[in-house]
Parts: C-alpha cells; sequence; structure tokens
C-alpha cells in the first residue's frame, strides 16, 4: 500500500486513485482506506467536546437573556415577579436536559456523517472492477465521498440553532405552567421578509388556544374559542426550525370576549364593582 497521507482531502484522494488504479481485486484494500478515511474524517470533523461546547454557549447565552436578564417577561404580561423567582430551579433544570439532548444529537450526527462517508466510498470501491477503469471519474467520486461530512458544519449549526428555539419555548411554557395561564396566543414571524414559514402556523397567527385543564376552566369561568386547545396543534418550536412563540393570558379580562362564559362574565363584574367600591371609598377618604 502507499505511504498514508495525512489531510482527510489528500486521504480521500488517495484512496480514489488507487482504487481507480487497481480496481476493487481485494478486501484488504477497500478495507485499509475505509479505516484510512474513518481516521481522517474524525480528525476533520474535530473534537466532540469542542462543538458541545459551542452549544452550551448558545444555549447558555439565550438562557441568561431570558431569565437572569428578564426578557422572557415580555411574553407573560401579568405574571408574577416571584413566579419567575420560584420556577428558576426548573428553568435552570430544563437548560440543563436541552444542552444533554443536544449533545447527544451532534455527537449522533457526527458519527453518521462518517458512516455515511464510509459507505459512499465502499460502495464505490467495490463498483470498480479488477485491474481499475480507464474512466474512473475520479474527480466526481471525490466529490461524492466527501459530501457527508462537508454538510456537518453546516448541520451541526442547524442543531444548535433549532435547540436554541426549542428551548425558548420550553422556558416560557415552563413559566406559564407555574403561573397558572389559561390561554395562550400564537404569534408567527410569516411578515418577516426571507423566514421560511410554515403555512398552517400563518394561519394560526394571533388566534388563541385555551390551555387544557386550567383553572377558570375548572371553575366554569371560560372555554375554549375557535382555535381550540394548545395541545391541538403543535407547539411553537417543535417543529424543525419553528420560530413561532406563544404569549400567555393569565386572566379572565384579557381573553377574547366569545372564550368567556356566563359564569366568567358574572366574576368580571363583580371584581369591576368591587374595585369601582375600593376607589369610592378611596376618593371619600381623601376628602
Amino acid at each position: 500500500m502507499p505511504r498514508n497521507p495525512s489531510s482527510y482531502p489528500e486521504v480521500v484522494a488517495a484512496a480514489v486513485r488507487d482504487l481507480a488504479e487497481h480496481g476493487f481485486d481485494n478486501m484488504g484494500r477497500v478495507e485499509h482506506w475505509t479505516q484510512q478515511i474513518k481516521e481522517a474524517a474524525e480528525r476533520q470533523a474535530g473534537s466532540p467536546q469542542v462543538r458541545e461546547q459551542m452549544l452550551r454557549d448558545a444555549l447558555g447565552a439565550i438562557y441568561r437573556r431570558l431569565v437572569e436578564r428578564g426578557q422572557i417577561d415580555r411574553w407573560h404580561p401579568g405574571v408574577a415577579r416571584f413566579t419567575l423567582e420560584r420556577v428558576r430551579p426548573a428553568l435552570r433544570a430544563e437548560l440543563d436536559r436541552r444542552i444533554m439532548a443536544s449533545a447527544s444529537l451532534i455527537r449522533l450526527n457526527r458519527e453518521e456523517s462518517i458512516e455515511r462517508t464510509l459507505r459512499r466510498f465502499q460502495g464505490w470501491a467495490t463498483s470498480i472492477p479488477p485491474g481499475g477503469s480507464g474512466d474512473p471519474k475520479s474527480a466526481k467520486a471525490r466529490a461524492d465521498i466527501k459530501k457527508a461530512l462537508a454538510q456537518l458544519p453546516f448541520e451541526e449549526r442547524r442543531v444548535i440553532v433549532d435547540q436554541g428555539h426549542k428551548l425558548t419555548a420550553a422556558l416560557s411554557s415552563t413559566v406559564a405552567t407555574a403561573g397558572g395561564a389559561i390561554a395562550a396566543r400564537w404569534h408567527s414571524h410569516w411578515r418577516q421578509s426571507g423566514y421560511d414559514y410554515r403555512e398552517d402556523h400563518r394561519e394560526r397567527d394571533t388566534h388563541v388556544y385555551a390551555i387544557r385543564g386550567n383553572w377558570a376552566l375548572a371553575q366554569g369561568l371560560m372555554r375554549a374559542g375557535p382555535a381550540g386547545y394548545t395541545d391541538d396543534v403543535t407547539t411553537p418550536g417543535e417543529e424543525v426550525f419553528c420560530r413561532c412563540y406563544h404569549t400567555y393570558i393569565y386572566n379572565l379580562r384579557d381573553l377574547p370576549p366569545e372564550m368567556v362564559t356566563r359564569r366568567g362574565e358574572a366574576k368580571l363584574a363583580e371584581v369591576r364593582a368591587s374595585i369601582n367600591a375600593m376607589r369610592a371609598d378611596n376618593v371619600g377618604a381623601v376628602a
């Protein structure tokens, strides 16, 4: 066998030249180059630990922005501040869980990319007749063999971006559950130029979905509206590259009128009357 080259492109090029010259004359030749390509591909793919640290940095930045700097508030108007503090351990646990799942996905993608590379090489190599081929089309063979690994950095970025969307949605959902949200309004970015939105997500834009089993439903104060329940459809961030999000509703007065029952209307009227009475008492005390 020829002296082994070092870089991934060099290894693939040498393997293609060798097989093009000699053909599939014995399995040892194919196995030799398969091992060389695997080792070079692993070096080319880089350290999994480096990729995982990139992932931790990206998801950690999202967590700090939303939780530590309080930007998650904008999706939860009316929720008490102490609720956010109370669920902070659960939010941190969600970050850790998402990092573990995402790191595993990145490792799997890395392994699958290398395996696809090896399968492509072996499939091509075993198709060359003994003695080589007069027209090996080696340039095309090299490109086809390297294709899977060439896509790996893009796939890794996709994972990090998509998992960031999923973490954002999960953190927000955790706050909503702890705060006793009763409904969620869907928001789509379909108006954003260049955004590849899903048509059904565009149709959900601004629709209000009841949260099944919430306290207002249990007390007969509200009903599900025309959109139905949040669990009737996919959640924001659930589908790949979905950037939709929910803003959550915690009070009856913020629901669309058709979602408030007669009992709910009576409750709202009672609350308004109580507030007006308190204001009148305060005015009288000042006078």
